[in-house]
């Protein structure tokens, strides 16, 4: 009897550096490769997905265009459902009798949810999981996931300690070859896409990335081409622009990019033109993103709980024309107000921009943290699970800050970082609409 193996694509967006693509590709006959998009059931990121911006869609849909392009070079052809993964892998398991499921380990609790229901209800099938979205595997870590350290800088400590050269596999190369596809009735996918999610012809500028492995491919070579890497630590707080900081969080975000591949083109960069505190500060950062998704598999669903890890809730609420007038950028502070402009225009913001709105939202505007997260989620390009929420929880303190609070003061950023005020004036960061407030606690929602 023929083996047919089912591949659900979520955050792993590529041919490179894919383990689980490889057990497939040697242990099956026919292979189905699966992308759902739940149309229908998207809501706040506490509860499931949510619905996503006109930005963060046209980039994963180019980057499943592109995925769909390098499957066509192995014969193969990317099956795209508009609707819950839970419901669209029951069906294909039922109608091609599907013996070997494959995937991602993803650190979301939402597909943590579907892949544990889905192998108690079909256990007489195969299950694998790899995890393709991170620098080390579990087994490699010096503590158990129960154990993650309570700080980055303990878990940095830690990590560092080890032989990382020897630990950090050189990332795998893409499958030789790969099983023909199984038929599937619904093959074509971008008309029905199309219509379901139009793309939006006011845009106001144009993308500033293009999604899939190979754009993300180019701009990575693009990068070390350069000689950016070497002051990297100098320039990464910068508020626009492409060269301040490396920009390859889109392409890490969905899977496009693998970050073992990164650290490669790092080291091989440092073995050309020289190692110093800026490439390792490039380093240092995929640690940090690294802490964060050990940090989500460890926490789950306390990852999106209103008191985080502690046992403490914020003093915050929710103040619905607040809300509305930060996501429109319509606050009393411009340099908010320009980087939420940005944001909605863009689908990008800078690690500072980031780091200002959220102190803005939790601590001038006194308002509950995982709305602020909750939008981020709706808009950002480069939207990671486990890295956004997890640095909301650190801004409002209720995550691995031992300090607590990360309160700025927003006049002195802006002077710091655009003394000129020309990010501000690019922005219209100053045409703002006042007062803040115009309704009291009756206009709350129930």
């Amino acid at each position: 009897m023929q083996k047919v193996g089912l591949f659900w694509f979520n955050h792993d967006l590529r041919m490179d550096d894919n383990a689980a693509l490889l057990r497939a590709a040697a242990e099956v006959d026919k292979l189905i490769c699966l992308y759902c998009v739940d149309s229908t059931s998207a809501g706040p990121g506490w509860q499931q997905p949510a619905k996503l911006s006109t930005r963060r869609r046209e980039f994963l849909f180019e980057s499943l265009e592109d995925l769909d392009s390098q499957l066509s070079r192995y014969g193969q052809k990317l099956i795209v459902r508009t609707q819950s993964p839970l419901e669209a892998i029951a069906q294909l398991i039922t109608v091609h009798n599907v013996s070997h499921l494959y995937s991602s380990n993803h650190v979301g609790s939402h597909e943590k949810r579907i892949w544990s229901t889905l192998s108690k209800r079909y256990s007489m099938l195969q299950f694998t999981q790899s995890h393709t979205h991170t620098l080390f595997d579990p087994s490699q870590l010096p503590f158990s996931i129960e154990q993650l350290p309570e700080s980055f800088s303990k878990f940095r400590r830690l990590v560092e300690k080890m032989d990382l050269d020897a630990v950090i596999a050189p990332p795998l190369n893409a499958p030789v070859n790969l099983p023909p596809p199984a038929l599937v009735a619904d093959m074509a996918w971008q008309p029905v896409w199309q219509e379901q999610f139009p793309s939006n012809p006011n845009a106001q500028s144009p993308a500033l990335f293009k999604g899939g492995a190979s754009a993300g491919e180019e701009h990575l070579r693009g990068y070390f081409a350069k000689d950016l890497a070497s002051s990297y630590k100098q320039t990464r707080n910068g508020l626009d622009g492409m060269d301040y900081s490396t920009k390859f969080s889109p392409w890490l975000a969905n899977g496009t990019l693998s970050p073992r591949r990164i650290v490669q083109q790092l080291k091989e960069y440092e073995a050309r033109a020289g190692a110093n505190d800026s490439t390792y500060w490039i380093f240092f950062e995929l640690l940090w993103r690294e802490y964060f998704q050990w940090y989500g598999h460890r926490h789950q669903k306390r990852l999106y709980g209103f008191s985080g890890i502690t046992d403490s809730a914020p003093n915050t609420s929710f103040y619905p024309e607040r809300f509305k007038k930060w996501c429109a950028g319509n606050t009393p502070y411009p340099i908010i107000n320009a980087c939420m402009k940005q944001l909605n225009v863009t689908g990008y913001l800078s690690n500072r921009g980031r780091q200002l709105v959220a102190s803005c939202f939790v601590h001038e505007l006194g308002l509950d943290w995982r709305h602020g997260a909750g939008y981020m989620e709706r808009q950002l390009v480069d939207y990671d699970v486990a890295s956004n929420w997890g640095n909301w929880q650190y801004l409002a303190g209720v995550g691995a800050d031992p300090r607590g609070h990360r309160r700025f003061d927003l006049q002195k950023q802006a002077q710091i970082y655009d003394p000129k005020n020309q990010f501000v004036q690019r922005w219209a960061g100053e045409q703002t609409l006042l007062p803040l407030d115009s309704v009291d606690a009756a206009d709350w929602p129930i």
